[in-house]
């Protein structure tokens, strides 16, 4: 069931599942997750795509992203995920979701709803190098500025929760979880 994802209606409702990438060439609604780390600075945690994922390779985007396993809470799969492509373990709070739909080069198609998490971190990531092959700290309004100056270097995820969800990080920034 690893390679399932949860299929949604755009209310977050359970219709059922299916392979991943099969879900991703259909175009087919999905559950997601995408995790933001902060250190005691404020500073969101990044990383960097490794090359060979099934698309925006090379890319920098949050710190953790997937899809939540069937029969698994969302909670629980993040804490998995987060300790297989980062090396870390934390308290995560969900904050807000979103759907959204992106078509790649390659056919695929990321159209989700995605479950935005936020957790404290102050130490160094060891990052799965199949995942992730760099990361680094920034604050959230540098972030804000790099994306409009270079969007082309970050996810187009990443570019709509800062874009269009900015509210909840400076948020953050101001008061903490």
């Amino acid at each position: 069931m690893s390679n399932q994802v949860i299929l949604v209606d755009k209310n977050d409702n359970e219709v059922g599942f299916e392979e991943k990438i099969t879900a991703h060439k259909k175009k087919l609604l999905h559950r997601a997750f995408s995790i933001f780390l902060f250190n005691k600075s404020s500073e969101i945690l990044l990383q960097k795509r490794a090359p060979n994922k099934y698309h925006s390779g090379n890319l920098w985007t949050n710190t953790c992203c997937s899809h939540p396993l069937p029969n698994i809470s969302l909670l629980e799969s993040a804490n998995k995920r987060l300790v297989e492509e980062m090396g870390i373990v934390t308290e995560l709070k969900k904050i807000f979701s979103f759907v959204y739909k992106e078509e790649f080069t390659n056919g695929l198609c990321e159209y989700e709803y995605d479950h935005v998490l936020f957790g404290r971190f102050d130490g160094v990531p060891t990052l799965n190098p199949s995942e992730a092959i760099d990361y680094k700290w920034i604050k959230i309004s540098d972030l804000k500025s790099e994306i409009k100056l270079n969007p082309d270097k970050f996810t187009v995820w990443l570019r709509i929760m800062i874009n269009d969800h900015f509210k909840h990080f400076k948020n953050y920034e101001n008061n903490g979880l």
